[in-house]
């Protein structure tokens, strides 16, 4: 699995978990970014949400589709009968970057496996640390300004709020602009072109070297996955989409965690 995430397979998410499991899993969410869990029997909405609730208050920013098994699973497939379609394919994004205070974790089921369409992750640490030293010292000029919410600014580099490592606050397909040098005598929003040039920028990094950073997740029956949001950005794969009757149904659900923190210098 490249430097990404924890397998865990001796755990049954249907059953009673012990406190001091329960606590295990979360320190293996910050110290392995995505925790996986193997060969769960169904897990119900209801069940989900009250894994999710391990984390913190779950917050619920989506279209509720009315497939969905509790109003807190956001409901996502590859049939808009059955779920909400085209949903993380705008670009390499963390969940809820939008918000103040983006989600502090992402809860994912796949309750019907397509016969293809992963979904990808890239460690953010990893790639900072991947950087050359003068691409690094003009991301950390930078702050990102959403397109959603009243353009909410987030610095694009900042220290991760658990663990401290540096992390990124991005959504490649949800940023309208940048500003340089926030808060000082050199401020200023880029225009639309360097806007793009950047957003190309960043995307080349996560994929540079044959996407040697990324791991791409495919999905089997019973896989749960914990990430930590803040640390792990996220993209669906291009086959996500592909008609049922080509790939078949696929179709997930995912929760998230309400942030506690605002990104900052």
């Amino acid at each position: 699995m490249k430097e990404l995430g924890k397998v865990v397979t001796d755990i049954n998410l249907n059953s009673s978990v012990p406190e001091n499991v329960i606590e295990q899993i979360k320190n293996n969410v910050h110290e392995h970014r995505l925790v996986i869990f193997k060969n769960q029997s169904v897990i119900s909405g209801d069940r989900q949400v009250e894994i999710s609730k391990w984390f913190g208050n779950l917050e619920s920013t989506f279209y509720k589709h009315p497939r969905s098994p509790h109003p807190d699973v956001f409901r996502v497939s590859n049939d808009e009968d059955e779920g909400c379609t085209h949903v993380g394919r705008t670009g390499w994004h963390i969940d809820g970057s939008f918000m103040r205070k983006p989600f502090g974790y992402s809860l994912y089921y796949m309750f019907s496996v397509p016969l293809k369409g992963d979904t990808a992750f890239v460690p953010l640490n990893d790639l900072i640390n991947s950087l050359a030293p003068e691409v690094a010292a003009r991301w950390e000029r930078l702050w990102m300004v959403s397109d959603r919410r009243d353009g909410v600014v987030h610095p694009l580099i900042y220290p991760h709020p658990i663990t401290g490592l540096k992390t990124l606050c991005l959504h490649l397909g949800m940023t309208t602009a940048f500003v340089w040098d926030l808060g000082s005598e050199k401020e200023r929003m880029t225009e639309r072109s360097e806007t793009v040039k950047l957003i190309q920028e960043i995307y080349q990094e996560i994929v540079k070297d044959e996407r040697r950073l990324i791991y791409s997740h495919k999905w089997e029956e019973g896989d749960f996955i914990i990430s930590d949001n803040l640390a792990v950005g996220h993209e669906a794969s291009e086959e996500t989409q592909y008609s049922r009757d080509e790939v078949g149904l696929r179709i997930l659900h995912r929760t998230t965690i309400e942030g506690k923190h605002e990104p900052h210098k």
